[in-house]
């Protein structure tokens, strides 16, 4: 019988083969692959011993940390399933994931404990086991995640973990109304570490800093790579990006790789000259851009000041994984496109209203077919059905493709504006917007209208030390876009009261709430 490596598996594979090399490292620790074994294996029995039982879920807040990559582990070898919190959701947003995930447990970094405990008592299946670690109890009635792990057996937890069970449940951001479980086996995300693996070209060698959220697919699909390769993971705190930092991690840890969103790369770029020229960061030879298309003078850039670096680009969601790839040698011939298909994945289909393929150079809804796409929506079979076209999944990302196979996504189907009977895809509009030499980044919704139906606006973010009137932006896409897309206003804001997820997206739904609020 065929059976692929669960994290868990794979961790006690690299405890057996290399014990003393270095596996995870945080601003606060660091394990070896044997100790990383010898935890996960005691928490794994630790939570089994509390009356969690096989397929139980388990909800995990914290911020980055090394503990995340403990707990990935520990619920594999335990047969539980992971249900990651985003730490940027409301207490109530966190009640809504708990109650529908029917977690049973919850797990929490001290400093967010008291998110769980101000709506402890809307979560009845999870009773008294709330764990924390990272600090002291917040309240009587929590238990001492170290104290579990000293306490707990290192021998085998006696569960048989199939590679078809459940491995995790992530919820979507939400974007378009409460968020959605969708469910990922063991096998799935075993086979997008191998797939990442090949497509990237890893190895043991490697040492990749995870930037973004251990709670949402980006980090979580490369730091399992990592784990099966054997390879090196350094986890950095997200909460508040310092481009200097970040520069002096790459040297200080000797970093080969690392992903992240455009805005970080522009922070770094920014920096003064005298500054980036202290650190080497020459064993950087892998990059990625992920969660938002690249200008193309900042895609120069970065491949001038990593310079040994291979720059991708990808495109995937929770459900699907990885789906396109813009390789190295693509970066600048196909600007603006997500590249064709990541290793593993079939055929891309765009179809129209009808199901139909629409042809090269027309705009249809995304649907792609990989070995790693996810089981389903938890207990939505609706969604689950509306996401699926036979093999094929959607997420509802509209795209259209050139006549070299190279993919080119407009916009999210929700976010479509209609305009006099129009169709405005805000990406569309964005990627002009941004060409001005004022502007830091951009999102364009549609507000209300009474004789349009809506009306599209824009919302801009100035680079330091400048300034631009409505007028001069409204002037700038005159001449390079059709009247119907022009935006009709807009708004200057800071940058840190753009709405987005953990992952650096803008969350363009809660953005036009926060306009029409201000109106």
């Amino acid at each position: 019988m065929n059976h692929l490596q669960t994290l868990y598996e794979a961790v006690q594979t690299h405890a057996r083969l290399q014990p003393t090399k270095l596996a995870v490292r945080d601003s606060h620790r660091q394990l070896t692959f044997a100790q990383w074994h010898i935890r996960a294996t005691r928490l794994a029995n630790a939570l089994l011993s509390q009356g969690l039982e096989k397929g139980d879920r388990v909800a995990l807040l914290a911020y980055n940390a090394a503990e995340w990559m403990e707990l990935y582990a520990a619920l594999a070898g335990a047969g539980l399933v992971a249900v990651p919190l985003n730490f940027r959701l409301t207490p109530g947003e966190m009640a809504y994931i708990v109650q529908n995930s029917e977690a049973r447990a919850v797990i929490a970094q001290q400093d967010l404990a008291e998110h769980i405990e101000a709506v402890r008592g809307e979560l009845p299946l999870v009773g008294s086991r709330c764990i924390v670690f990272g600090g002291a109890l917040p309240r009587p009635g929590w238990l001492a995640y170290e104290a579990l792990i000293e306490s707990a057996s290192e021998a085998p937890p006696a569960v048989v973990v199939k590679p078809a069970d459940m491995s995790a449940l992530m919820y979507t951001s939400g974007t378009t109304g409460k968020p959605k479980g969708v469910v990922r086996s063991h096998e799935g995300s075993t086979l997008i570490a191998l797939a990442t693996a090949l497509e990237m070209g890893f190895s043991a060698r490697d040492t990749g800093l995870m930037v973004m959220p251990l709670c949402h697919a980006n980090s979580l699909y490369f730091s399992h790579t990592f784990a099966h390769l054997g390879a090196t993971i350094v986890v950095d705190d997200p909460r508040s990006f310092d481009p200097q930092a970040l520069l002096a991690m790459l040297a200080e840890q000797r970093i080969t790789f690392t992903s992240l969103v455009p805005t970080h790369y522009i922070m770094i770029l920014d920096l003064p000259a005298t500054v980036k020229a202290q650190y080497d960061v020459s064993r950087v030879d892998k990059l990625m851009i992920s969660s938002a298309p690249a200008r193309r003078e900042t895609k120069l850039a970065i491949m001038e000041f990593f310079h040994n670096a291979k720059l991708h680009e990808l495109y995937g969601s929770t459900e699907a994984g990885w789906v396109t790839l813009l390789r190295p040698e693509e970066q600048l011939e196909k600007l603006g496109s997500v590249g064709r298909e990541w290793a593993g994945s079939g055929p891309i289909r765009l179809l129209d209203a009808d199901g139909q393929e629409v042809p090269d150079g027309a705009v249809g809804e995304l649907f792609s077919r990989t070995a790693y796409s996810f089981d389903g929506y938890w207990k939505n079979p609706e969604k689950t059905a509306e996401a699926y076209r036979g093999a094929w999944c959607s997420v509802g990302d509209m795209a259209r493709r050139d006549e070299q196979g190279f993919i080119h996504l407009v916009d999210r189907k929700s976010n479509m504006i209609i305009t006099g009977g129009e169709n405005v895809y805000p990406s569309e509009v964005e990627s002009v917007v941004a060409t001005h030499p004022a502007v830091q980044d951009v999102a364009v919704v549609g507000l209300p209208h009474e004789k349009w139906g809506e009306a599209v606006h824009a919302v801009v973010v100035l680079r330091p030390g400048h300034n631009v009137g409505e007028d001069d932006l409204l002037q700038w896409c005159r001449s390079r876009m059709a009247g119907y897309k022009r935006p009709q206003a807009v708004t200057v804001m800071h940058e840190a009261d753009l709405p987005r997820t953990a992952t650096g997206k803008i969350q363009h739904r809660r953005l036009r709430d926060q306009l029409l609020k201000a109106a």
